[in-house]
């Protein structure tokens, strides 16, 4: 019983990526639609070459298991099949690099950093970005942010020897929120 119901609610989901618009119901967006105009996973911006995808980054454990846990119908069910993921709040034991490095929603929002149409912020804008929406002003935003974050890389060259994952931890979590492989570093 339980298999047919995942399976009828995956040929949903299946059906309305195939007619090209998403519709979200979840805890911060309600009836939010949007187009995937671009195949998935292809056709990105030439300048945003991400290492990692949004399936790669929830199964090796990023934002403390708690980013993903009240909208895993908008993504495919495969992103999930291995993901780390907390259903009771943050737990930073699941991070990767097991330590926090993430700054609170509330202090993105104040910094003006979160879009209204993704409310969740950048993790949020590249899982859409990579299912196959494109809102022009907002992706070069967004990728502009993602390559500023690459002065981490240069920090975790310049301090640490070549794979060397217990040098400077934070840092490499961070990256992998923003979807550099910190582990090849």
């Amino acid at each position: 019983m339980v298999a047919a119901k995942n399976q009828k609610r995956n040929l949903g989901r299946d059906k309305r990526r195939r007619s090209g618009v998403v519709v979200v119901n979840d805890r911060m967006q309600s009836s939010y639609s949007y187009l995937l105009t671009e195949p998935m996973g292809r056709n990105f911006d030439p300048e945003f070459r991400p290492d990692l995808t949004p399936k790669e980054m929830l199964a090796l454990g990023v934002f403390g298991g708690k980013y993903m846990t009240d909208c895993r119908r908008e993504f495919p069910a495969s992103w999930f099949a291995h993901s780390k993921l907390s259903p009771r709040g943050r737990d930073c034991s699941l991070n990767y690099f097991g330590v926090d490095a993430s700054q609170p929603l509330s202090m993105w929002r104040r910094k003006g950093w979160i879009h209204s149409d993704d409310p969740r912020g950048w993790f949020q804008w590249y899982c859409r970005y990579y299912m196959g929406r494109r809102m022009p002003d907002e992706d070069a935003r967004q990728i502009k942010r993602w390559k500023a974050i690459r002065r981490h890389v240069v920090q975790l060259r310049r301090h640490c020897e070549p794979s060397n994952l217990t040098c400077r931890p934070r840092q490499r979590q961070a990256l992998l929120h923003w979807a550099y492989d910190s582990r090849r570093i």
